[in-house]
């Protein structure tokens, strides 16, 4: 899944492809994926390309002030083409593309989803706030206002909340997602099954310190990438995260994984836990 520090780097690369070109077409190819219908699609032809930003995990075109807004989902990514196909894609469920914009040159992007389960979305808005998971999001946790008091004030309201949930619950910090959440917390050596509410001063500070040096070295790693490096930038340099059976870059402890209904996590006992494995929720149904 595409996270903070792709879809930056996806939004500056994309920036410098779109500046100033005109939009001449908007085809979606999986209608699931559009959620908005005011205003419309063909709103957008003859729009001229302002900016592309990033809000968390959302990319963000701004066109003579209309936004679209793509969320990549879990299996979701942007391919640039340099010339696009005359003919409108065809509506197909084994087909991954799922929106085609094409530029005033024949050039264009493809948003692409793989798998069967359809979760990109694509939101053609006046306001980036008004999308929904856009206006819900927490603080960025590269900008000035996300603090080791605004973190410390975020754990203490999620209670006994585990801390792996929230730091990659995007309501309560934006654009941390499964993957960065297991590096944040290796680097911080923090069990991810930690309660939220449990941390004195000086675990506070190394997980803020984590937290700012994972992702903002990510983005640093990242920038200037074009979308197609991009994937491999990622996995070539996570320790633990999609790592399950490999040694621990830091201490060469095995990597655990605990697995859930749709999605898992990846720590090192050495490093996190004290040397104690986690319940896997597929064994027992009792955390340790």
């Amino acid at each position: 899944m595409p996270e903070l520090p792709e879809v930056e780097a996806l939004a500056l690369d994309l920036r410098g492809r779109l500046a100033g070109r005109a939009i001449t077409k908007v085809h979606v190819a999986a209608f699931s994926a559009l959620k908005t219908f005011d205003p419309p699609l063909s709103a957008l032809e003859g729009t001229l390309v302002d900016d592309v930003t990033r809000h968390g995990k959302f990319l963000d075109i701004d066109a003579s002030g209309l936004h679209v807004v793509l969320h990549l989902a879990r299996a979701g990514w942007v391919r640039w083409r340099e010339e696009v196909p005359a003919l409108p894609p065809k509506a197909s469920n084994k087909s991954p593309l799922a929106v085609r914009i094409v530029l005033d040159d024949d050039t264009g992007l493809d948003v692409t989803e793989a798998g069967t389960r359809k979760s990109l979305a694509l939101y053609v808005v006046r306001d980036p706030a008004d999308v929904p998971g856009i206006a819900a999001l927490g603080p960025d946790p590269l900008t000035d206002e996300f603090t080791v008091e605004a973190l410390a004030e975020i754990l203490q309201r999620e209670g006994r909340k585990q801390v792996k949930g929230v730091l990659r619950h995007q309501g309560t910090i934006a654009g941390i997602g499964n993957a960065y959440s297991d590096e944040i917390l290796h680097a911080a050596r923090m069990s991810p099954y930690k309660p939220a509410n449990s941390l004195d001063d000086a675990e506070l500070a190394t997980l803020y310190a984590a937290v700012r040096d994972t992702i903002g070295a990510a983005v640093e790693r990242s920038r200037g990438l074009a979308a197609s490096e991009l994937k491999g930038e990622k996995k070539s340099n996570l320790a633990v995260h999609g790592r399950t059976g490999k040694p621990c870059p830091v201490c060469g402890d095995t990597v655990r994984e605990v697995s859930f209904a749709d999605s898992s996590l990846q720590y090192c006992p050495t490093c996190q836990t004290g040397g104690k494995p986690l319940a896997d929720r597929r064994m027992s149904k009792l955390l340790k």
